[in-house]
């Protein structure tokens, strides 16, 4: 499958929205309340690749992993890359799906939650608690939609139709 990308969402805005978010979600680590891991790994995804025109794999724009991966005591980016996954398949933050939406579960998918669906904007994040994972993830969302929002702004004083590139 052939699937355009994302014109403003490319990996250089999902590293950046990361490192916007990073003071905060570092700073939340060190309270014991928001996990004891001590790690965090954040999956961002292209918002143009759905299950519609490209693989999983395809869509995964960005992967940014905190703390030593090898003394990690589980594998965080996986559950991180199942919980965007769920998102990104269905459209809506894992947590909702498996609350409200079961029935939209498939066989091997995780019920673990912490996955976030903004705007058509996936990030799925693990190694803290779930309503904490889902938190960053939002941020990370919320700030990746800003750069988007300001690329747009940008792209007008150029003339009504982004350049090809």
């Amino acid at each position: 499958m052939t699937a355009n990308s994302s014109y403003l969402i490319d990996r250089a805005a999902a590293e950046k929205a990361v490192r916007l978010s990073l003071p905060m979600i570092e700073e939340a680590m060190t309270l014991k309340e928001v996990g004891e891991s001590g790690f965090l790994y954040i999956v961002v995804m292209d918002p143009l690749r759905t299950p519609a025109n490209s693989s999983f794999e395809e869509a995964v724009l960005y992967e940014h992993a905190i703390g030593d991966r090898e003394k990690w005591d589980a594998d965080y980016a996986g559950f991180a890359r199942a919980k965007a996954l769920v998102a990104w398949r269905t459209g809506m933050d894992s947590h909702k799906v498996q609350e409200l939406q079961p029935h939209l579960l498939a066989a091997k998918d995780t019920v673990l939650w912490g996955s976030v669906v903004v705007d058509g904007i996936v990030v799925g994040v693990s190694g803290a608690n779930a309503w904490y994972d889902e938190a960053f993830a939002g941020t990370v969302a919320m700030c990746l939609r800003a750069l988007a929002k300001a690329g747009v702004v940008e792209a007008r004083k150029s003339g009504l139709f982004l350049s090809p590139r």
